[in-house]
């Protein structure tokens, strides 16, 4: 039997502008509102994400956050 889908948290997120419109398109595409399309990623990180390019790509996120808020 399938689990029930209930939205139990909400809080406030911060994005990008960058990652915000590719959050519209993902959940656009897929169908889901915003929500939905957060969850299904974060339900199912470890299958979606390649271990091989994430790490070098979380350090350069991290390298380029402090001038990105400026």
């Amino acid at each position: 039997m399938p689990k029930r889908f209930r939205l139990t948290r909400r809080f406030p997120v911060a994005m990008t502008e960058d990652g915000y419109r590719r959050l519209k398109k993902f959940s656009r595409d897929a169908g889901l509102d915003e929500g939905e399309a957060l969850s299904f990623l974060f339900e199912h990180f470890d299958s979606i994400i390649d271990d091989d390019t994430f790490a070098h790509r979380l350090r350069i996120f991290n390298s380029e956050l402090e001038a990105r808020k400026k």
